[in-house]
């Protein structure tokens, strides 16, 4: 009798053990590689005998923070990021014992600045952008800095409407906000000669200056769900929302993006760099739950497939804008090699 209660113990600690094993494959980050990692997903749990990937959006930041917890079973196996891992993000991986991680270049995506097809279409600069959106802009006196005064788009530029700065866009921990943030805000900014000193002189207030996002309530944090920018600017016609091209493309009976620096958001602007607000899409896969958690090298290589990735694969059909055939040979390389990310 007096073993019984090791035997309970020991059948407890078996069953802990069973309980905290995974099965399928956990996906987090980035809402914009989202739908894409989802389409992947379906079609390998259609096609293996794997079960169907759980995706979950979280944002980029977000997605990289759960990756980076830890290398045990219960953190998450791949991460999405709609930019590339930070270097403070990779060394908090390195730090929690995340030492190998294999880097995946998914394709391009351009970020939407885009208002209901039942308003006109905006035509903007990034210097526009920047003089709506931005935390605090320039004065009146040379080299002066003042906090954003500007209340409608004429204020910003005669030439655009007297309608309201209302602009719908991701929180911090998104991706597409980083990206928002260096590609149009900061390509706006440093067109202003005294300000663009500042990043050799003061780059603290150069980045402050070009990246903080006004909290006055022009700018309105929507989340990370895409999906509900569009409606929001389908009820609000006045509205601009920031996302990236994938949704643009699949809601184009029903938002349309703004031409900016004279470049329309297509397909192939992005693909041939005309367009200036684009960025590369990745995922990061935690090499040592290869071999834990069933079916990650498999899915892996459904996701760097030419009948996924390539020129004509089923995600160019989702609007993802695919890299050249070298690179995507490279990163099929890497995957296939488990190639470890080094910073």
């Amino acid at each position: 009798m007096k073993k019984l209660p090791l035997i309970i113990a020991a059948g407890l600690v078996a069953t802990a053990s069973a309980a905290s094993a995974r099965d399928y494959i956990e996906v987090v980050g980035s809402s914009t590689v989202y739908p894409f990692t989802t389409v992947v997903a379906e079609t390998f749990g259609n096609k293996t005998k794997f079960k169907t990937p759980k995706i979950e959006s979280t944002g980029t930041g977000g997605g990289a923070k759960l990756f980076c917890a830890g290398a045990g079973i219960d953190t998450p196996d791949i991460t999405n990021a709609s930019r590339r891992m930070k270097k403070s993000e990779f060394d908090t991986c390195q730090k929690n014992g995340v030492k190998d991680i294999i880097e995946v270049q998914v394709g391009f995506d351009g970020i939407a600045f885009a208002n209901s097809k039942k308003a006109p279409q905006m035509t903007l600069t990034r210097k526009d952008i920047y003089l709506a959106l931005a935390k605090t802009v320039p004065g009146k006196n040379p080299g002066e800095l003042v906090l954003n005064p500007y209340t409608t788009w004429k204020d910003v530029n005669p030439s655009l409407p007297a309608t309201k700065i209302e602009v719908l866009g991701p929180p911090p921990t998104s991706g597409t906000r980083d990206a928002f943030a260096e590609l149009a805000l900061e390509g706006g900014c440093k067109t202003f000669d005294f300000i663009a000193d500042f990043k050799k002189s003061d780059s603290a207030l150069y980045k402050a200056t070009c990246h903080e996002v006004r909290e006055d309530g022009a700018f309105i944090e929507a989340g990370e769900n895409d999906n509900l920018i569009v409606q929001k600017l389908e009820a609000n016609p006045n509205a601009l929302g920031v996302f990236g091209f994938s949704f643009l493309d699949q809601n184009s009976d029903k938002v349309q993006g703004s031409i900016i620096d004279g470049a329309s958001l297509t397909f192939d602007t992005i693909a041939d760099g005309s367009y200036p607000v684009s960025r590369p899409l990745y995922f990061y896969v935690k090499s040592a739950h290869i071999g834990k958690v069933p079916g990650i090298k498999e899915f892996l290589a459904e996701f760097v497939s030419e009948d996924s990735f390539g020129d004509d694969g089923y995600l160019v059909e989702k609007g993802l804008i695919p890299l050249s055939e070298e690179k995507r040979a490279g990163f099929r390389e890497d995957a296939t090699k488990m190639t470890s990310l080094s910073m």
